[in-house]
């Protein structure tokens, strides 16, 4: 989870760099870990890196399967549960990206290149507008999902505040508030961005998180946008953090 949280640390930085005009590099998760790879002992951090988002997804795995025992509600267990596989491939995809960038010096390519190939082969099938239109639906549930998980202190039930002091667990609650609701404005912008390309039928409308930041710095006032949403990635980060230490298994 600290490793999840540094990921997302960077991309905030990487945000603040493409809200000033001054990052080429793809504002997003593999972004993240090309710009810990170009730093000063970039393959050993690379390296710890991705053993650390292995394990992470390898829990995620291992929490679908046996955890939140702590919520009764069957639906929203489920809900968990799903949330959880997804993560988990998510996370591994990151981590084996690490682990190709220190090995073979493979980046991946643009950020939106992948959403936007996936995109495409969406819309060459039959009824591919409404496919990808559903595509763009489900993007804004998780959106909102994101939200509403952080306004309505949710993630709160998957931690043991109790272990933290006063003062800690006021912080995580507020660094937890900030960090998904931040995330939750991104995911709707790809959302968007999805939907887009589904009423025009155009693939490179489409995007993932780098392409959301930066359609975000192009709008007016967009860069002091940006900067307020990047803050907000980085308090998710510091959340993983606290999160990695009081959090239920």
């Amino acid at each position: 989870m600290a490793s999840y949280g540094l990921v997302h640390l960077v991309i905030a930085y990487l945000a603040v760099r493409v809200a000033f005009g001054g990052s080429k590099q793809s504002a997003d998760q593999k972004g993240a870990i090309a710009e810990i790879g170009s730093s000063s002992f970039g393959a050993i951090l690379l390296w710890l890196l991705a053993l650390g988002l292995i394990a992470f997804g390898l829990w995620q795995f291992l929490m679908a399967a046996t955890g939140y025992d702590w919520v009764s509600d069957k639906r929203r267990r489920a809900v968990r549960k799903a949330g959880s596989v997804a993560r988990g491939v998510v996370v591994i995809a990151l981590g084996v990206s690490a682990i190709q960038l220190v090995t073979e010096g493979n980046q991946g390519g643009s950020g939106n290149q992948k959403p936007q190939e996936f995109t495409a082969k969406l819309l060459s099938l039959p009824a591919g507008p409404a496919l990808v239109a559903v595509l763009a639906a489900m993007v804004l549930g998780v959106a909102f999902s994101s939200a509403r998980k952080g306004i309505k202190r949710i993630f709160l039930d998957d931690l043991d505040t109790a272990e933290l002091p006063v003062g800690a667990r006021r912080w995580v609650e507020r660094l937890g508030l900030t960090g998904y609701v931040a995330k939750g404005a991104v995911f709707a912008i790809v959302g968007v961005l999805t939907a887009i390309a589904a009423f025009s039928s155009n693939a490179g409308k489409a995007g993932g998180l780098d392409a959301a930041l930066r359609t975000l710095a192009a709008q007016p006032f967009g860069p002091y946008l940006l900067v307020v949403v990047a803050l907000g990635l980085a308090a998710f980060g510091v959340y993983c953090f606290a999160a990695a230490r009081v959090h239920k298994s």
